[in-house]
């Protein structure tokens, strides 16, 4: 039987690649297709042609992709899959490969039949990236020859032609990011690496390679998992203690619908629950996540009751508590994916959270009535939560009854600004009361409010939440911001719009902003998730010749500037911290809006996000030193 009529048996010809619309709209406004023309934009071309290579492996065609990242900042990726449909779509008279490529909405996966189920984004991806792309060519194995065609600017500049014979089959897409077009066009490996590990997760079995090609950085990775996400959920608890070492992992197919499901306790507060939908990461939930949390949390309580851990009249487990510090992965795969809104963040498909909580239900009754010793430890672990929990209702209450008799309900140490309206409101955050004296000086009271912090921060990931709201520092905050914390937070609440961490430029400044920012991520993530929390950037330097000031925000810039110049006719002040600013420079330098620079924070992959502070504010000391040892080259402007 020929390959060409296989492909045809298996439903996937040029004739189903169906045709919604044209590509100048993609270069015009990139942004809209693949999030930004900066960092995030670029990384996401990669993803783009690598979801097509995966949908193959979906449909059970595909066993090893291959990303090269090469010499000039290209990018290569060869799979073993069917390949682009070569033949003509006879609706359109063109390739299947040249439609593919140059038209829009050109893809099997619309219900051509060339796909059951798909992620990626739907037939968007690979002339988005062709679009984008001062130059792309195309290598298809099928039928036993090789075809080659080659693109620039998302138009061909070679038709599809034969070049070889082979006895393989496969795609290779290889493409050059357009410089007229993207801000950034160094590929960053450690990015690739989190999403391209992940995909490896999802996709049990499927060989993920990342090679990187370029000179001072050559380096290969080879991701495959056997375990699927139970092997993921063993990586991201590796730097966390699990309560025991059994992962649960089931995986049932139920009518057109496919579900993996792992999870695992750890002796942490944090909850990490992680759903996909087609590979897709779904950070809003939706009805797989809903199904998921409504099963655990009723299947615990029955065998909590049942085995007289709850008796009587005691009150249910609630859902945060039967979740404290338990790490999961939920990765439903289906026909149809109904997700709400353009970014593909929640799952609205009704019908899967029913499927889902059927499956967990009896799966995880059946899992602890097997393992009473588990059981055991899952049901002490989740009745200190809740006794945690209506210690932390005490003390919210306690401080809203202060608050409602208190008419100066903010703290004593804020100074306010005048300002009420939250989006044009900010709140710098600064490190002792030198430091907040200057600020309190120099602001713009208007705009600016000035919250000091005295004292030791908490690490918050190895405290609870009632520990959080009797710690003095941290109360201030959750005070002053107006969200509340935890299951109260709510940020429409939020009484500024920009909370800016000002910390001086050394070690003992990283620190305290490391302690704030994993407060943020694990008790009020809505604030970075909105873009509300940025970091201020101080001078490093100050060059003064006679009346003339410069000020230097890092040591590159530095050399930058005395390039061809004598430093020796200049004075250089090195700044060790903000108490060694007044009032006036402080303000010219790191909180006049019209010249500071801010960096804000954002969470580009939650899941490295938790790794990455569970290392560096956890209890374990051998990964925090491999990670520091691992990132020592990238330290910029290090304070000996």
């Amino acid at each position: 039987m020929s390959d060409n009529l296989k492909n045809e048996q298996n439903g996937y010809t040029a004739d189903q690649i169906q045709v919604l619309e044209g590509l100048e709209a993609v270069q015009k406004r990139p942004g809209m297709y693949i999030g930004s023309t900066g960092k995030q934009g670029l990384h996401h071309l990669v993803y783009e042609v690598v979801d097509n290579s995966i949908d193959e492996a979906l449909a059970g065609y595909c066993k090893n992709i291959v990303v090269t990242i090469d010499k000039n900042n290209g990018i290569t990726v060869v799979d073993d899959g069917r390949g682009i449909p070569t033949g003509m779509n006879h609706k359109m008279k063109k390739t299947g490969v040249e439609l593919a490529l140059t038209v829009l909405h050109a893809g099997g996966k619309f219900g051509g039949g060339g796909y059951k189920v798909s992620g990626g984004l739907h037939g968007v991806g690979v002339s988005v990236v062709n679009a984008l792309s001062s130059e792309l060519t195309v290598e298809v194995k099928q039928n036993k020859k090789i075809y080659h065609q080659s693109f620039a600017k998302g138009k061909k500049t070679s038709e599809l032609e034969v070049t070889g014979n082979t006895n393989r089959t496969g795609t290779t897409v290889h493409f050059q990011p357009d410089p007229d077009i993207f801000d950034e066009l160094v590929y960053d490996f450690d990015v690739l690496e989190h999403r391209l590990r992940e995909l490896a997760f999802l996709n049990k079995g499927v060989s993920i390679t990342l090679a990187d090609e370029r000179e001072a950085e050559k380096r290969k990775e080879t991701y495959c998992y056997e375990g699927g996400i139970r092997s993921y959920i063993e990586y991201m608890n590796k730097n966390k203690d699990p309560l025991y070492e059994q992962i649960a992992y089931y995986e049932k197919e139920m009518e057109d619908y496919s579900l993996e499901i792992a999870f695992q306790y750890t002796a942490g507060y944090s909850e990490n629950i992680y759903s996909y939908a087609n590979n897709i990461y779904t950070p809003e939930g939706g009805s797989h996540l809903n199904g998921f949390k409504s099963a655990l949390t009723r299947t615990i309580n029955t065998y909590a009751r049942k085995n007289n851990y709850i008796k009587g009249n005691d009150k249910n487990l609630t859902g945060e508590d039967v979740r404290e510090g338990l790490t999961a992965i939920i990765s439903i795969k289906l026909l149809d994916p109904q997700f709400e809104g353009q970014t593909k963040t929640k799952l609205g498909n009704p019908e899967v959270k029913g499927i889902v909580e059927t499956i967990v239900g009896d799966e995880l009754s059946a899992f602890l009535e097997e393992n009473p010793t588990i059981a055991k430890t899952v049901i002490e672990k989740t009745l200190s939560a809740s006794r945690a929990r209506e210690a932390a209702k005490k003390a919210r209450e306690l401080t809203r009854r202060k608050s409602a008799l208190d008419t100066t309900a903010l703290p004593g140490k804020l100074a306010d600004c005048r300002e009420k309206d939250p989006s044009m409101s900010e709140i710098f955050i600064v490190e002792g009361d030198s430091a907040g004296g200057s600020a309190k000086s120099g602001r713009d009271s208007r705009i600016q409010a000035i919250l000091p912090l005295r004292g030791k921060i908490l690490n918050v990931e190895k405290s609870r939440l009632d520990r959080i709201l009797t710690a003095d520092t941290l109360k201030s905050m959750i005070t002053a911001f107006g969200t509340g914390v935890g299951e109260d937070f709510n940020v429409e609440k939020a009484r500024y719009h920009k909370i800016i961490i000002m910390t001086d430029a050394d070690v003992d400044g990283a620190h305290i902003r490391t302690l704030l920012l994993t407060f943020f991520y694990r008790y009020m993530r809505g604030l970075i998730e909105e873009g509300y929390v940025y970091i201020a950037q101080p001078p490093l330097f100050k060059v003064a010749r006679g009346q003339h000031v410069e000020y230097v925000y890092n040591e590159k810039a530095l050399d930058k500037m005395f390039e061809d110049k004598d430093r020796s006719k200049y004075t250089i002040q090195r700044y060790k911290g903000l108490g060694e600013m007044d009032a006036h420079q402080l303000w010219e330098t790191t909180m006049d809006p019209s010249v500071r620079i801010l960096n804000r924070v954002n969470i580009e992959d939650a899941a490295y996000a938790d790794e990455v502070f569970t290392i560096l504010m956890g209890d374990k000391v051998q990964p925090r030193k491999e990670f520091i040892e691992r990132n020592a080259a990238k330290v910029k402007n290090l304070d000996i």
